[in-house]
């Protein structure tokens, strides 16, 4: 069995983006190619927002940040216990939050 050494990357985190971002909306689409998501903030009483951030990925690096939020969604549950998701079994159908788009035509 050949074994690889591993990488390191030296990541660096500007001022700017160590502030972050809140979103509490995400719209997920797709192409045979790519994952687009596109993150937003939702205000009460308001009707309207617009995209802050848009990450375009392949779908092997999306399924690995899947793995990656299950893998740490699980640790954060197993230290502070089970996350809450409000409106009972209906919330997946609540038009604000997380979710995503039917995009079954295949367009983006």
């Amino acid at each position: 069995m050949e074994q690889r050494a591993q990488q390191q990357i030296k990541i660096e985190l500007g001022d700017q983006e160590a502030e972050g971002i809140y979103a509490n909306l995400a719209l997920i689409t797709h192409s045979p190619t790519e994952l687009i998501i596109d993150f937003a903030r939702v205000m009460p009483g308001s009707p309207k927002t617009r995209v802050l951030s848009r990450i375009i990925m392949t779908p092997m690096h999306a399924k690995l940040l899947q793995k990656a939020l299950t893998d740490n969604i699980g640790k954060f549950e197993k230290q502070f216990g089970e996350i809450k998701i409000h409106g009972g079994p209906s919330a997946n159908q609540n038009p604000i939050g997380f979710g995503a788009q039917d995009t079954s035509d295949g367009k983006a």
